[in-house]
């Protein structure tokens, strides 16, 4: 079936079908892309980075949330499961079932070669729309290389690192987390 051909779904619509399903799905302009799994490179980055960030943030009132987070594009109704989720404010929730943030600061994808474009384009663009959003954090993992986008007004100033020994910053959660730290025990070999 073509995507012009497909049903568009409300945001209540495919919420009632999310809570109710086994597996997950983003919402994007209407249509529903179902989630696939993740290899084991790209786990073992998310866990990296939520460790990191956790240790630092501990006792901060901050929270460092996994890819079971939902996080809702207002402006653009985009809903979608970020990989690594930080803030440090009290959690903004759509609703009473308290599973769709809507006031993520950080955002952290792991990008792989079925997700790369998509990252990178049409979901940073509904990401850019998220007034709480103050970076935006690419990972890859095929190679030692992370994109970090800050926002400075209504521009976004890009910046990456790729050596091993360099650190990456993040402004908004007052923090540095080493690139040989998201990248501990990663066999780039594993990722093909």
């Amino acid at each position: 079936m073509s995507p012009l051909a497909q049903p568009r779904y409300t945001p209540e619509r495919y919420l009632a079908l999310e809570r109710a399903s086994d597996h997950k799905s983003e919402l994007i302009n209407g249509q529903i892309y179902a989630m696939t799994g993740a290899s084991f490179v790209h786990n073992t980055i998310v866990g990296n980075i939520l460790t990191s960030l956790r240790n630092r943030l501990r006792n901060r009132g901050c929270s460092v949330l996994s890819n079971d987070m939902r996080v809702k594009a207002s402006h653009t109704v985009m809903y979608t499961y970020p990989d690594v989720v930080a803030l440090c404010e009290p959690p903004r929730l759509e609703d009473s079932y308290g599973d769709t943030l809507l006031n993520p600061a950080v955002i952290f994808e792991v990008l792989s070669e079925s997700t790369e474009r998509h990252d990178r384009g049409e979901k940073f663009a509904h990401y850019r729309r998220i007034e709480s959003l103050r970076e935006y954090i690419l990972i890859s993992q095929n190679m030692i290389r992370v994109e970090r986008f800050v926002r400075h007004g209504d521009h976004w100033v890009f910046n990456d690192i790729s050596d091993l020994a360099d650190s990456l910053r993040i402004d908004t959660l007052g923090c540095e987390i080493s690139l040989a730290e998201i990248y501990e025990q990663v066999d780039f070999s594993a990722a093909e």
